[in-house]
């Protein structure tokens, strides 16, 4: 099922409405539609007052609180139908059919559709309120698991943005962070296997671990290495948990379950790039774990950073080197570096093509890090048409004179 793609860009969380909390702001667009509720009340009763004694148009005023309940809360969708009501009784005192059954069988039907609109309404608001409360809880927890990236560290500047794929998520498996030490900054750029809010925890582990060990090893090999350790004890731990909870399934009768689940803690891992960039230098450092390569973008053109000696995923560990392959690039004053997700690569349009980002890239690199990230987002949900199928993240590093 494709997604509606949520953005987060910057590490900023736009400001939304929250709908069905009653204190709703009534722009021009809202005022304009009320005016023409209590107008279409206003017109019907006097079309029908003035119309000939066979012609009955009262019942089409419940044409008003319906259309009040597509743009305003319960409240309101209430005070209109009153009004409708209303009306619809003051047509028959003036048509001299106020008792009769054919005025009293139009009052109960609108009595009885009002009050379901009424009511669809209240459910509405309901639902509204909860999901403002879902989306306060994703705010909370995109701030503290992907905390926003400084527009300037050390000699760099800095611009990210990230596309979730999960509805109503502000955060998936995708994840990046940066870290200072005394000489240069550190970033780590990741991709959790699976995607949405069920890869949450493997991203909260491993941006702890490099959040905690950044600035604590000199040689970023060794930091790999911390890096997939954690990764590798925590999905053990997972396994662990997961095969005594089966177990004890198992042993307790009707609960042994039809043996379909799978241990998924033995096929996750993290793809990520990690780099050192240092202040006083002219080049940049890469350990590349199965990540696609970053685009360096620099006066003569475009380069992807594609590792010599590629190392495996983060969680591997009985794949993990004895020892990480450091990759040297160059990266001058006036460089930019484009590190992004697959979600980026991988997203489709209609006709099934992937989109093109080092075309792309290549027409923007011109462009400062927030510009060309704004181009991209933009462009991406276009091709795309609004929806991706997994989640995107990339993060544009500038080096300063």
């Amino acid at each position: 099922m494709r997604r509606t793609a949520r953005t987060v860009y910057r590490g900023e969380v736009p400001l939304r409405q929250r709908p069905g909390d009653g204190r709703r702001s009534w722009r021009p667009g809202r005022r304009a539609l009320t005016v023409l509720a209590l107008a279409l009340i206003l017109a019907i009763t006097v079309v029908d007052v003035l119309a000939p004694p066979d012609i009955h148009l009262g019942p089409l005023l419940i044409v008003a609180p319906a259309l009040t309940a597509s743009f305003a809360g319960a409240r309101a969708t209430t005070v209109i139908a009153l009004l409708a009501l209303a009306a619809l009784t003051f047509i028959g005192f003036q048509r001299d059919g106020l008792y009769t059954a054919n005025h009293e069988t139009q009052l109960g039907a609108q009595v009885a559709v009002s009050a379901l609109i009424v009511g669809l309404r209240v459910l509405r608001d309901r639902h509204e309120r909860e999901l403002a409360q879902v989306r306060s809880v994703s705010e909370a927890a995109q701030r503290v698991l992907l905390r926003p990236l400084p527009d300037r560290i050390g000699p760099l500047h800095l611009a990210s943005v990230y596309l979730a794929a999960e509805a109503e998520a502000q955060v998936g498996g995708d994840l990046y962070a940066a870290a200072r030490t005394t000489t240069s900054t550190r970033l780590l750029v990741g991709d959790v296997r699976g995607k949405g809010l069920s890869s949450l925890g493997d991203a909260a582990l491993l941006l702890g671990a490099f959040r905690a060990a950044a600035h604590l090893h000199a040689e970023l090999p060794e930091l790999a290495t911390y890096l997939d350790g954690s990764v590798c004890w925590d999905l053990a731990q997972l396994g662990e948990q997961n095969r005594l909870r089966r177990a004890v399934a198992g042993a307790v009768p009707g609960q042994e379950g039809d043996g379909t689940a799978a241990d998924d803690s033995s096929e996750s891992f993290i793809t990520a790039v990690i780099l050192d960039i240092p202040d006083d230098g002219s080049v940049l450092r890469l350990i590349d774990c199965g990540h696609p390569p970053p685009l360096l973008l620099h006066a003569d053109g475009i380069a992807a950073l594609g590792a010599r000696h590629p190392a495996p995923p983060l969680g591997l560990g009985e794949l993990a080197p004895t020892a990480y392959e450091v990759e040297v690039f160059p990266f001058v004053p006036g460089d930019r570096l484009v590190i992004y997700t697959d979600g980026v690569i991988e997203a489709r349009d209609a006709e099934g093509r992937f989109y093109p980002l080092t075309e792309r890239v290549t027409a923007w690199r011109d462009d400062r890090p927030a510009a060309l990230l704004g181009r991209l987002r933009r462009d991406l949900l276009a091709h795309v048409g609004g929806r991706l199928d997994d989640d995107a993240a990339v993060v544009v590093v500038e080096r300063l004179a």
